[in-house]
Order: C-alpha cells, then structure tokens, then sequence
C-alpha cells in the first residue's frame, strides 16, 4: 500500500470539477490543483488575494514576485484572467458565486464540520484568513489534506477537537488514503488506495466508514 502524495492528492480532486466551475484554492495543498486540470475541460479558478483566472504554477525561476496565489506562491495568470481588490474577492465569495470551495483542514467531522483555522497551539498563531467565509459561502465545500497527523492521529473524526471554521459544510474529502463522502448516510468510502482494506482504513480514522457498493481503488497517475 502506497499513499499519494501531495500531487496526486491535488490531481485526484482536480478530476472530479465540472467544465465552467468557479472554484476557489484555498491555502496550502489546494493551491495545487491548478496544475492538474483535464485536457478540454475549462475551470475558472478564484484565489482570495484578488484573481479570477488563476493559472498553473510557473516553472522555477519564470514567476512574476508580483503574481502570487492565496498562499504566497508563485502563479499564473490565464488568458482572460483578472486582477482586483480583494474585497472584491470577497464580495464575489459571499455572494455565493462559487461552485466549489477547496480548503485544506486539520480535522473533519463524520458530519461534515471543518477545523482548519486553529490548533490553538500558543507556537503556531491561528490563521482565519478567508476560511470562515469560503466555508459559508461557496456552494459545496471539499477538503484536501492528510489521512492522519504527522504522529498518526486521525484527522476525520467522530466531532473536531479544535475549534471549528464551519458545522456541516465538508461534502467530499481527498486524502493520500481514500475518497471519502460524506452526507446522511455518514463517512462513505468511495476510492480507497490499492491495498488497503476498508478494516485498514477503519484503524486510522475515528469516524465510522461506510463502504460505497460501487467503491474502486484510487490509483492516480505518477506524479
């Protein structure tokens, strides 16, 4: 059993986002997914700091220090694209203008609830930046992140431990181990990792899965 990486994670969700959806990347591994949409398909992507248009990130040493993504890397701009304040940004969050939400998280609920603004942990100041509202206001809210914390404590839990960002707002969530739904009927496992069973699975997540009829292996490409 091989997790995926950073980039496969990003590249799996990328698949999953219809042609002509506004999709904001919110900081950190979502700002990857840019990079890996399917040929013929047109993403329109929003970052917080004021584009709309966002593009793939630029080979090493070709970036503009002016042009940066809502977590301070270097982007793109597609043809088309624009500038603005972001203010405007944020008029175009709140006003429900956006299809998808990609966030990273600390912790998700078996009900959907997201923590991903605090561990309040007094080394590493919180960061709300553009969170609470993305959570609130984009019509369906995805999660990318790790399966488990770098010492092997769940991240998809039975309640969030931390404070939260949002209740019942996380639909679907992209891990290095699964793809997971969830809705009424709880935690689903859609996609699991070659190699890895469902009871595996179950040993690293506090929430109880469900495993979907139609399940398949999460195989992505070489990234």
């Amino acid at each position: 059993m091989k997790p995926l990486s950073r980039r496969q994670i990003a590249w799996r969700a990328a698949q999953d986002l219809e042609d002509g959806s506004y999709v904001n990347l919110g900081i950190g591994l979502p700002t990857l997914v840019a990079d890996f949409i399917p040929d013929g398909r047109e993403i329109v992507f929003h970052s917080e700091n004021g584009i709309l248009g966002l593009g793939k990130a630029p080979p090493p040493g070709e970036g503009d220090p002016d042009l940066i993504n809502a977590g301070k890397g270097a982007a793109s701009l597609v043809p088309g694209g624009a500038f603005f304040h972001h203010t405007d940004a944020f008029l175009m969050i709140r006003g429900g203008h956006l299809d998808y939400s990609l966030l990273g998280a600390f912790e998700v609920s078996e009900t959907g609830d997201l923590a991903n603004w605090t561990t309040e942990d007094p080394d590493y100041p919180p960061g709300v930046g553009g969170a609470m509202d993305l959570a609130a206001g984009a019509k369906e809210v995805r999660v990318l992140c790790e399966h488990t914390t770098k010492d092997g404590q769940p991240r998809i839990r039975q309640r969030c431990h931390y404070p939260l960002t949002a209740a019942g707002v996380v639909r679907r969530v992209y891990t290095n181990l699964a793809v997971l739904d969830i809705g009424p009927a709880g935690v689903v496992v859609r996609e699991m990792v070659e190699g890895l069973g469902l009871a595996a699975l179950q040993a690293k997540t506090e929430a109880r899965l469900q495993l979907a009829d139609d399940w398949r292996p999460l195989a992505p490409p070489p990234l």
